[in-house]
């Protein structure tokens, strides 16, 4: 990557986003110190250095430390100069370009794909797509589609800078002509082997905060998604690993249907508020962090785009001349989802649970073996769904809530193993309490429930809830 920097004015805001970009998606950068002839000649030497000073400290905890820092003048005099004005470095630039190239390992196999980037017409000849070969190879005579627009046309001819050429393989920029297509249809986007490529209305991606956003990232928030040269505007769900496997190694670019994850209300970062049941996984007071969150993301309208492509979230209605970084996080798209109704055929595959945590008090005990309990649920609720669910006191015993009792959302709870005698006597003395203050006045009664609030017996009820279950079942471990 060349990193262009106007050394009048340094690093921009846009500039800074460029260098973002980088990180995620270059492993070498050179950056170049464009309109040095607007330097006095007298100070320009000195101006550079500073400069140069600059952007090696900008750069110092970015992977692109120490990377060549060129100063040129790319066109003398700004764009009214005439021609025969000479560019200063550049000469200097294509050697330090020459010094930093390296081929990297390219593999004609698989599916034939590649971003478009420039599509026009020639008289007589037909329709030229020129742009780079992202993976496999093309022939002449192959058939290759447009998946956005669901056409498949024959390769009519092809040429490699002014050469013609029947075959070209991943890394190689190419013309590719075809014939009765309009080059209006297509001004950039992806070609590919026919039927290679899926149309997707939603995705799972492996994602990454990138660490100059400022603020959360928030689950149902929107995002303007990138994905290859389409950005489209896309909902967020965030979800981790459940609490047990924080810790746990997990396969690079896979998802595994079957593990359970945790939802999350934001991406959990040092910076975020960790949810309750994140809280228990804290050691000391430390925020513990998954090695590896997800997203659900929801287009707005569909993409098409191979799988394991770079995804990048951001706010781009921010405004431009905020000094604030725009790019929100990056990521890998995982697993795609081409049915327009995910909802139904889906999401219900995707074992995302919330937990569920309520609270209530007993009233009274009725034997041994069981007590009357209050304010865990509604008047209005059905209560027969939760008969069965395992309950926990604040005394320590635990009990299971067998049904419904009378009509005021009251309920009575089993305790197989019996109350305990210190249980028995708090409660008895409570509820002796109680029918005291319901023999004198009011004003008795008031100071009586605030004597006995003072130590209720609370009810706990804890279970998990998946998110896309249609049944809404609850679940207990």
């Amino acid at each position: 990557m060349m990193l262009v920097i106007d050394v009048t004015k340094g690093m921009q805001t846009q500039s800074a986003e460029c260098l973002v970009i980088g990180q995620i998606a270059c492993q070498k950068m050179v950056v170049v110190l464009n309109k040095i002839d607007l330097l006095p000649e007298g100070k320009r030497q000195s101006a550079i250095e500073k400069m140069t000073k600059k952007m090696q400290k900008t750069l110092e905890n970015t992977k692109f430390c120490g990377c060549p820092i060129v100063a040129v003048a790319a066109k003398p005099g700004g764009p009214e100069a005439p021609e025969s004005e000479n560019p200063i470095g550049v000469s200097e630039l294509i050697e330090v370009l020459k010094s930093q190239v390296y081929l990297p390992s390219r593999d004609p196999s698989g599916h034939f794909l590649m971003a478009v980037d420039h599509c026009f017409s020639i008289k007589g000849q037909g329709t030229v797509m020129t742009g780079t070969i992202l993976s496999g190879s093309v022939s002449l005579g192959d058939n290759v589609e447009i998946p956005a627009l669901k056409v498949t046309k024959k390769v009519k001819s092809m040429q490699m800078f002014h050469t013609p050429v029947t075959y070209a393989m991943q890394g190689d920029r190419v013309g590719i002509c075809v014939t009765q297509f309009d080059p209006k249809l297509l001004e950039r986007g992806l070609i590919c082997t026919p039927e290679s490529l899926h149309t997707i209305h939603a995705a799972i991606i492996s994602l990454k905060k990138i660490q100059y956003f400022r603020g959360p990232l928030q689950t149902k928030a929107k995002f303007h998604i990138t994905v290859g040269h389409e950005t489209v505007m896309g909902r967020v769900m965030f979800f981790s690993p459940a609490p047990a496997d924080f810790t746990e190694e997990i396969e690079e670019n896979v998802f595994d249907f079957e593990k359970d994850y945790l939802y999350q209300e934001q991406y959990l970062s040092k910076d975020s508020n960790s949810s309750e049941e994140n809280k228990e996984n804290d050691q000391a007071g430390e925020v513990q962090l998954p090695r590896q969150q997800w997203a659900l993301l929801e287009f707005e309208k569909p993409v098409t785009c191979p799988k394991l492509c770079l995804v990048i979230g951001s706010k781009l209605d921010t405004d431009i001349h905020a000094n604030t970084c725009r790019l929100a996080f990056h990521g890998v798209l995982l697993q795609g989802m081409e049915d327009k109704n995910y909802m139904e055929t889906f999401l219900p595959k995707l074992k995302v649970y919330k937990l569920k945590h309520k609270e209530g008090q007993v009233e009274r005990v009725m034997d041994d073996y069981s007590v009357i309990g209050r304010s865990l649920f509604k008047k209005e609720t059905n209560i027969q769904i939760f008969v069965g669910l395992k309950v926990k006191l604040s005394t320590g015993e635990d009990g299971i809530i067998d049904g419904g009792f009378g009509q005021s959302g009251k309920f009575k709870i089993r305790i197989p193993d019996g109350l305990k005698p210190d249980t028995k006597m708090l409660l008895n003395v409570a509820s002796k309490k109680k029918s005291k203050a319901g023999k004198g006045d009011t004003a008795k009664e008031d100071e009586s429930s605030r004597n006995d609030s003072a130590q209720p017996v609370t009810i706990s009820l804890l279970f998990k809830r998946y998110v896309f279950d249609m049944q809404k079942k609850m679940i207990q471990s």
